[in-house]
């Protein structure tokens, strides 16, 4: 490929994505390619070697048409796949939009999770509707280094442990997070991501998130956020304005921006509508330079 490499980097409350554009092919040989495209995206988001990002999302014409208005495709910073994100769908939506890729107002993406439904707010924030969960299990107690973590689990696009904690800023985000991460109790090799959570009042939370793919602490996570809204409503027995839609639970991210979570759940504890509220904001766009171009563009042997 000799085209130039054109990107935007978006912040979706601290957690940082490269949006590139694909509807014209010109990364078709690497995204056919796992292996290029891992080290393609791993060059690429590497922070101080690289242009520094969580991960890149690259839009890409669905392939059924009618089904979306854009269709989005999420590599972690490690170069593994991601079937969603909730704040680099925000990012996305806010940047197909800026760009003329799709109209303003209620934007269809297909992701590998579904059809996500997002859409511009005029207080800076991006509302993102995700995929209602696929997979709950509450009141887990899972052993490890010695200790047992009372903890939940759920699968919002993408799988997610909330740990409940007394004291957010003393969390053991890294140690506990990788010990997690990897626990033997969730599906491997992918794993899940480890979320701790202090609970501070009705709807509102503290949150910290250890990623995968990351392999790290992210300064936010949208659908982990959204898997603590769920669980926290329910372990905390918040009062139904918090389960019906009417109210946000606010959650306290390590960027110092708050995500707001809409959740509905019905009568028999079933989540039947769950949004994200994400601060979208834009650090620039730019051109990669020839030399970092040709090295992530580089065939992997």
């Amino acid at each position: 490929m000799n085209k130039d490499v054109k990107f935007s980097k978006w912040s979706g409350s601290g957690n940082d994505f490269l949006c590139m554009d694909n509807r014209d092919g010109r990364f078709d040989e690497i995204l056919v390619s796992q292996e290029s495209l891992a080290h393609f995206t791993r060059t690429l988001c590497r922070r101080g070697l690289g242009v520094g990002a969580d991960g890149i999302v690259f839009a890409v014409e669905p392939e059924i048409e009618g089904v979306a208005d854009i269709a989005a495709k999420f590599l972690e910073m490690d170069g593994t796949e991601s079937t969603l994100c909730g704040n680099g769908t925000a990012c996305f939506v806010r940047w197909t939009v800026g760009q003329g890729i799709v109209a303003d107002g209620d934007v269809r993406v297909l992701t590998g999770a579904g059809v996500v439904l997002g859409k511009n707010l005029d207080d800076g924030y991006t509302r993102v509707c995700i995929p209602l969960p696929e997979e709950k299990r509450t009141d887990l107690k899972i052993q490890v280094d010695g200790d047992v973590i009372d903890c939940d689990y759920i699968v919002t696009g993408c799988e997610h442990l909330v740990v409940y904690v007394d004291d957010i800023e003393n969390a053991p985000v890294t140690r506990l997070g990788r010990l997690l991460r990897h626990h033997e109790c969730f599906a491997q090799p992918r794993g899940v991501n480890v979320n701790f959570v202090q609970h501070i009042a009705k709807g509102e939370l503290a949150i910290r998130t250890y990623e995968y793919g990351v392999e790290a602490e992210t300064l936010a996570c949208g659908t982990g956020s959204s898997s603590a809204a769920i669980l926290a409503a329910r372990k905390f027995n918040w009062p139904a304005e918090y389960t019906s839609n009417d109210k946000p639970v606010h959650l306290q991210t390590r960027s110092g921006d708050v995500l707001r979570v809409y959740v509905g759940v019905d009568e028999n504890d079933t989540v039947t509508d769950l949004c994200l509220e994400t601060m979208v904001r834009c650090s620039y766009s730019a051109t990669l330079c020839p030399d970092l171009a040709a090295l992530a563009m580089s065939p992997v042997v």
